[in-house]
C-alpha cells in the first residue's frame, strides 16, 4: 500500500510541471480574453463617436459598429483558444467555407445589402426626398438596409431594392431648389395667343410660391388640329404638386372665360 502511495505521487510530480504550465497558460489566456475585450469595446465605442461626429446615418453606424465587434471578438476568441492548445486550423476552415457557401446563397440579398450600405454612407438621398428611379417616383419613407420604401402619389407604398437603387439612376428632386413646373393645354387655330399669353402670365402676379427670376414663361407648338399651350414656371420642389393642380385650373378658368376654345387638356410636372 505505502509503495502505491509513493507511486502516486512519484507520478503527480512528475506531471507537476506540466500541470503548472497548463494552468500558467490558462490563466494567461483569460487575462487576454478579458482585456481584449475590455480594449474592443473601447475601440467600437470611439468608432461610434467617431461616426457620429461625421453624421453617419444611425442605422449604417449600428451596423458597422456590430459588425466590427464581431470579427474583432472573433478574433480574440481564436487567439485565446489557440494559447491554450485548441487547434484553430480546422475552425477557421470550416467557417471559412460555410462563409462562402452562405455568400452565394444569398448573392440577391448581399447586392441589395451592399447597395444599402453605399446609399447610406453616400446618401444620395435621405428619408422625405422625392426621387425617381427604376421607374419609380415617390418620397423616401425609410431607408432600410436591403430596400428603400417609397409613397408614390397615390399614396401606395412601394418597395425598391436597394442594389437596384445603387446600380441606376437616380433623379433626387428635393436636392434641388428649385424646379421647373409645367401645365399645358390646347387652344383653337383662331384664337389670338398674344391675348393667351398675357392672360396665362398674368396669374403669376401677385403669387408669392412662383420666383419670378427665371420668370415663368408660355410657348405655343402648332400641332395638326390646334395649337398646343404649355406654361411653365418655377418654384420650390415641395410646391410643384399643389401649384401645378391650382394653375391646371386658373388657365383653363382665365381662357374659357375670354373666349378661347379649348381641347383636351394635360397637367405635367418636370
Amino acid at each position: 500500500m505505502e509503495n502505491h502511495v509513493n507511486t502516486l505521487w512519484g507520478q503527480f510530480y512528475g506531471w507537476l510541471p506540466t500541470l503548472l504550465s497548463y494552468v500558467g497558460q490558462l490563466v494567461l489566456a483569460i487575462i487576454v480574453l478579458l482585456v481584449g475585450w475590455s480594449i474592443i469595446n473601447m475601440i467600437t465605442r470611439g468608432m461610434g463617436r467617431m461616426m457620429a461626429a461625421s453624421n453617419i446615418e444611425p442605422t449604417l453606424r449600428g451596423f458597422l459598429l456590430s459588425v466590427v465587434g464581431l470579427l474583432l471578438k472573433a478574433l480574440l476568441l481564436i487567439s485565446v483558444a489557440s494559447m491554450v492548445g485548441i487547434a484553430t486550423t480546422s475552425f477557421v476552415a470550416v467557417l471559412g467555407a460555410a462563409g462562402l457557401a452562405v455568400g452565394m446563397a444569398l448573392q440577391g440579398s448581399l447586392a441589395n445589402f451592399a447597395g444599402g450600405v453605399l446609399i447610406l454612407l453616400f446618401r444620395p438621398f435621405k428619408v422625405g426626398d422625392s426621387i425617381t428611379a427604376a421607374g419609380n417616383t415617390g418620397t423616401v419613407v425609410s431607408i432600410e438596409m436591403f430596400r428603400t420604401v417609397l409613397q408614390d402619389s397615390t399614396n401606395d407604398i412601394v418597395y425598391v431594392p436597394n442594389g437596384t437603387l445603387s446600380n441606376n439612376v437616380v433623379i433626387n428632386s428635393s436636392q434641388s431648389e428649385r424646379l421647373l413646373a409645367s401645365v399645358s393645354l390646347l387652344i383653337d387655330y383662331n384664337d389670338d395667343i398674344d391675348k393667351a399669353r398675357a392672360l396665362l402670365l398674368d396669374l403669376f402676379e401677385n403669387d408669392a410660391l412662383v420666383l419670378k427670376a427665371p420668370a415663368p414663361s408660355v410657348s405655343f407648338l402648332p400641332r395638326p388640329a390646334n395649337i398646343a399651350v404649355t406654361l411653365g414656371f418655377w418654384c420650390a420642389p415641395g410646391n410643384v404638386t399643389p401649384l401645378v393642380a391650382k394653375y391646371s385650373e386658373a388657365s383653363i378658368q382665365a381662357l374659357k372665360k375670354e373666349g378661347f376654345r379649348l381641347g383636351v387638356t394635360a397637367r405635367t410636372a418636370a
